[in-house]
């Protein structure tokens, strides 16, 4: 039976489940052919070499044979892969050529909606779906939240929440640190970001989880189902808008946007799209950093004692953390014309994928990639946030959250050792963990 939370002014009631993973395990139960099929090995759009993580070879193998190739049949149709560091670089220092608006395909594999007989397309613009000069001015409007100057303002109330969670983490019994650490910490992050009421937080972890799962949205019998909760989402941010409306400037991210030339009249599909990117880029990037700081330390024990050894090491091993996690795999581009890429005919309105995974893990620019190393020298060369005009506007607001994360665990003598199920996202987007059992004790 699904739960609910509690409506801002009285007569609606917010549901907060199932979860997508719940729903598309039911939709697979009752469908067991709908799995789609990849024929091209060199697929790597394909979720289950991510939820089996095994996708490290292919892409060596990729990279091997150079910078950029075609596959011809996929689930998401054709599509170009870009898997060197450099190449990844390249093309997104060409945003004009290389295009992220959603009237050409947008950021993600995943094709444009289809409209339903006699109804519009169920599009979701949103500034990191925009080009030049639309992107500029909504990007400006939310920068704000993210300076310097801001990050120091939150610094306090970010490590006394995280020494709050961590302080109610039990000693000696197994626990999911996803639950309990991961998706708490960022959850309360993003009711600060939006002023949201404190006691329906959860629901934010909730549309995330909706919003940015790709497999989900690439099954056609669950888009009612999808639509209807994003629209439940757009409902209860329009009762936050009409309340700060009546109010005057404030720090948090509506107010931000009310006060903006360039996002007060924004269309409802333009509110709920930028409400989307704020809340997936907002949860998915840090919560799923959060938990694989934690198994990379696991796999990588030495690593941990050198953490444990030397905290100097945290503002570093942060950046290897982002680099090994790379907690977003992919980005996508639309050629906006016929061009030449690294010796290939790209044609215009061509998809072509960013794989920062792949980035992240070029040897040529990383030694012993697959291996996470704190002491890594070149770990901020990582391109998990993006590059260019496009490089995650959040960036900051992830590294302070994920540096007093470790500062915290460290202050408190906690080691936390894997002792039970790990269970990853199956996406190609994301890269995270459902579940993550550990245990811990002091070192």
């Amino acid at each position: 039976m699904a739960t609910q939370a509690a409506d801002l002014s009285s007569g609606h009631r917010w549901t907060v489940s199932p979860t997508p993973h719940e729903v598309i395990t039911d939709y697979f139960t009752k469908n067991p052919d709908a799995r789609f099929e990849h024929p091209d090995p060199y697929d790597v759009s394909r979720s289950d070499i991510y939820a089996e993580h095994r996708w490290q070879p292919i892409f060596a193998e990729l990279r091997a044979k150079g910078p950029l190739h075609r596959v011809e049949k996929s689930p998401y149709g054709p599509y170009w892969s870009v898997v060197q560091h450099k190449a990844v670089q390249h093309v997104e220092s060409l945003p004009e050529l290389f295009s992220s608006s959603w009237q050409h395909g947008g950021i993600t594999i995943l094709d444009r909606p289809e409209p339903e007989d006699g109804q519009e397309a169920f599009e979701l613009p949103m500034f990191i779906a925009m080009d030049r000069p639309q992107h500029t001015g909504q990007r400006r409007t939310v920068a704000p939240a993210f300076t310097p100057t801001e990050m120091k303002r939150l610094e306090d109330s970010i490590r006394q929440r995280t020494g709050e969670v961590l302080e109610g983490l039990p000693h000696g019994t197994q626990f999911d640190w996803v639950q309990s650490v991961s998706i708490e910490l960022t959850t309360q992050m993003l009711a600060i970001l939006f002023d949201f009421p404190w006691e329906d937080r959860h629901l934010l972890t909730f549309w995330s989880d909706w919003a940015g799962d790709t497999e989900l949205a690439g099954i056609r019998d669950l888009d009612g189902t999808r639509r209807g909760i994003l629209y439940e989402m757009a409902a209860y941010f329009q009762q936050l808008w009409q309340q700060r409306a009546q109010l005057g400037e404030a720090p948090d991210l509506i107010s931000m946007m009310i006060h903006s030339p360039a996002m007060n009249k924004m269309s409802p599909q333009e509110f709920m799209g930028n409400l989307v990117l704020l809340i997936v880029g907002g949860n998915d990037t840090t919560r799923n950093t959060m938990s694989g700081i934690i198994h990379a330390f696991d796999r990588f024990p030495d690593q941990r004692k050198l953490f444990e050894e030397k905290p100097d090491l945290i503002p570093n091993a942060v950046q290897e953390c982002i680099r090994f996690q790379t907690p977003l795999k992919h980005m996508r581009r639309t050629a906006s014309e016929d061009t030449e890429l690294f010796g290939k005919h790209i044609k215009k309105g061509d998809k072509v994928i960013l794989w920062y995974n792949s980035a992240n893990r070029d040897e040529q620019v990383f030694d012993d990639a697959d291996r996470l190393d704190i002491e890594r020298e070149n770990a901020r060369r990582h391109l998990a946030f993006g590059y260019g005009i496009h490089r995650c506007v959040g960036a900051r607001l992830a590294e302070l959250q994920l540096r007093i994360l470790l500062e915290e665990i460290h202050a408190r003598r906690l080691r936390v050792e894997v002792t039970g199920e790990v269970e990853r996202v199956r996406a190609n987007f994301v890269e995270g963990f459902r579940k993550l059992e550990v245990t811990l004790s002091k070192f």
